[in-house]
């Protein structure tokens, strides 16, 4: 042992180990690996307090930002939306609207629910009405039917016009006319009488021109009267009724015979008169009374009705007759009603309206 060397004092275990291998600093901690690029690169994941707001953890996106910046579109086919086929059996996706509202009751039975939304389909959207719009052959003849029935419903309302203006159309033309004709004889009488002085049974009178107005019947149990002209011509008789021309005039011995339109404004309910009802024909100085005796239907070639002693051609009359002829039944003129009177008295027109002419 060197001398010179100072002298130690004795170690313990730990200053031996010391002495061999001096202590060591501290190893620098090595940097933590990089993380791998995946989403939480873009978007750390941020523990959330309790009461934070969802935006604090996903920012609101501007308008002019894209979406799959942030949120990228998955191509994952289990998270696809349903087919076409299967979106037209499921129901509508219901709005915060019908969220609101009660819930539909369900459809009755047989009733069928028309979907309120159109359906997308690989060709566009489907209307919700295409199943009822669609042509078909029950379509089409609900078409034909409908059509059919519209020009059925036009028709029989012109039909009803017409008849309208047969019943009430042409009986206000007539009684204008009428009127008119009222008028003509009024003045006629004031002026110039057509007929004679009506003493005794067989007055002298000239018979007047066709078309002239020659006198005016009065039937109290119809409540109307008519003035009359002279002939028997459609154009004589279309207001008015008309006196066959080779028949007696009014009072006169023979059979004074006359011709009228079945129409509401002439002789519509000319039937309605019975045996002993009065028939009144006025001139312009005589009321001649006439009382029906009967009434007759036959065809339009029975001329005889009209003959000085009716249904007896070629006979002499010996009484003054009245005969009025008209169509018959109503509506159609395939037959002739005829009524038949007999003369039963005369009366001044100066001593004013006869007590008959009042029912």
């Amino acid at each position: 042992m060197d001398p010179h060397r100072p002298r130690h004092r004795a170690l313990d275990q730990d200053d031996i180990a010391t002495t061999v291998i001096p202590r060591l600093p501290p190893a620098p901690t090595p940097p933590p690996p990089a993380p791998e690029p995946d989403a939480t690169a873009v978007i750390p994941r941020i523990p959330a307090a309790p009461e934070a707001d969802a935006t604090a953890i996903i920012p609101k996106i501007t308008s002019d930002a894209a979406e799959t910046a942030y949120i990228p579109k998955l191509s994952d086919t289990s998270t696809a939306g349903p087919s076409a086929a299967e979106a037209e059996k499921l129901p509508p996706t219901p709005t915060p609207e019908d969220e609101d509202q009660p819930a539909a009751p369900p459809a009755p039975k047989g009733a069928v629910v028309v979907p309120l939304r159109p359906v997308r389909t690989e060709e566009g959207y489907r209307s919700v009405y295409s199943e009822y719009t669609r042509t078909t052959f029950g379509s089409v003849v609900r078409a034909i039917s409908r059509g059919t029935g519209e020009v059925l419903i036009t028709f029989g309302l012109v039909v009803l016009l017409f008849a309208g203006y047969e019943v009430w159309g042409k009986s206000a033309i007539v009684d204008a006319h009428q009127n008119d004709l009222n008028r003509q004889l009024e003045q006629q009488w004031a002026q110039q009488p057509t007929v004679g002085p009506s003493t005794g049974a067989t007055p002298q009178v000239v018979k007047p021109a066709n078309g002239a107005v020659i006198a005016s019947v009065h039937i109290p149990r119809l409540k109307k009267k008519w003035a009359v002209v002279q002939g028997v011509t459609p154009a004589d008789i279309r207001y008015a009724p008309g006196h066959y021309p080779d028949t007696a005039l009014p009072g006169q011995i023979g059979n004074f015979s006359m011709a009228g339109h079945r129409t509401p404004a002439i002789w519509w309910d000319l039937d309605q008169l019975k045996p002993g009802d009065p028939v009144l024909v006025k001139t312009a100085d005589t009321w001649y009374v006439y009382n029906v005796t009967g009434h007759e239907i036959v065809l339009p070639t029975a001329v005889q009705v009209v003959a000085p002693v009716p249904d007896k051609p070629g006979e002499v009359p010996t009484k003054a007759l009245l005969t009025m002829t008209t169509c018959n039944p109503k509506f159609n003129n395939y037959q002739r009603l005829v009524v038949h009177a007999e003369l039963a008295r005369t009366q001044p027109a100066a001593d004013g309206d006869p007590a008959e002419l009042k029912g």
